[in-house]
């Protein structure tokens, strides 16, 4: 199945879910491997060491440091991996309203973090983005 290109069509489906948690960021060396006992949702390795993305309470019990306490919000459109603008458009809304994001893009979809503070207010702004391109 091909992902959305079309920056209209993709913003007008793009209805936000929130996902239930507070989402961490942490590290671990690179040589380290992940511990068993963690289900992180994302992991990325890079030079400096390994990011773990995971549920605060998961990294907490692990004795993890963390960072940004974040709240995900899906973007349930199935968005093509090499459509232009899509996340431009977001990030750009989000950041005029003073909202941090860490933006991923999977295979499906695109999953938004932001501050767990600010996860309803950037809820309101997607769907009035949303809401804006069915004018």
């Amino acid at each position: 199945m091909t992902g959305e290109r079309d920056l209209h069509a993709l913003l007008r489906h793009m209805k936000p879910e929130m996902r239930p948690g507070i989402f961490v960021f942490c590290t671990i060396p690179t040589n380290e491997p992940v511990p068993a006992a963690l289900s992180p949702l994302l992991t990325f390795c890079e030079q400096e060491g390994t990011t773990l993305v995971l549920l605060r309470e998961e990294a907490e019990a692990a004795g993890l440091r963390h960072a940004f306490a974040s709240c995900l919000i899906t973007l349930t459109v199935h968005s093509a991996l090499d459509a232009v603008g899509f996340r431009a458009a977001i990030t750009a809304r989000l950041a005029a309203a003073g909202i941090s994001v860490n933006a991923v893009s999977a295979f499906h979809h695109d999953h938004l973090f932001v501050p767990a503070d600010r996860a309803d207010d950037a809820m309101v702004l997607l769907r009035e983005m949303s809401n804006a391109t069915h004018l």
